[in-house]
């Protein structure tokens, strides 16, 4: 892969950050994945959420057979973060920004695969509800979250801002390959 070429097409893109991470310094944390199961509404209803993902040991092992990891972030402003019809909003914009990215690996002939942001919206009631498979699997990109990830402790390693106070959503896609 070119890196240099992929980084010129990265600078292109409305991105706030972003950055080369080893995929063996991501940390899994089952408490990452408590707050899914305790605090989500998706909890078990979508393929992109626990425990349709696999256990936090199965998506670490998935993970872990890549060798480099594209750290991607997008900021959006809002009237209220607390607002999450308004902070959802904001959500399909950096969608849009993890396809692009992840078609500018494709172009080198990298096969991603790709952590992004809450739930699958693709359908309206996911197959899992009806305990069928994945509709579209290679549209469907798993949350960060979903697998256990931290990425608070990379944030910070990289000197990454990420809080920006009450009216600024901060969004993060993994592309591993």
């Amino acid at each position: 892969m070119n890196r240099e070429l992929l980084e010129e097409k990265l600078a292109e893109l409305p991105l706030y950050i972003y950055d080369f991470v080893d995929p063996k310094e991501l940390e899994f944390s089952e408490r990452v994945r408590w707050i899914c199961q305790h605090e989500c509404p998706k909890y078990g209803t979508t393929w992109a959420c626990p425990p349709g993902v696999g256990t936090v040991a199965e998506c670490q092992a998935r993970c872990k057979v890549y060798h480099n990891c594209l750290l991607i972030s997008s900021i959006a402003e809002v009237a209220d973060i607390a607002d999450i019809d308004d902070t959802l909003a904001t959500r399909p914009a950096h969608e849009a920004l993890t396809e692009q990215v992840a078609a500018l690996l494709k172009e080198q002939g990298e096969k991603p695969y790709i952590l992004s942001t809450q739930a699958c919206a693709i359908c309206d009631r996911c197959a899992i509800v009806d305990n069928q498979p994945c509709r579209f699997p290679e549209k469907m990109h798993p949350c960060v979250e979903s697998h256990g990830i931290n990425v608070v402790p990379i944030l910070e390693k990289l000197g990454l801002d990420f809080q920006f106070g009450s009216n600024m959503v901060t969004w993060i896609s993994l592309l591993l390959y």
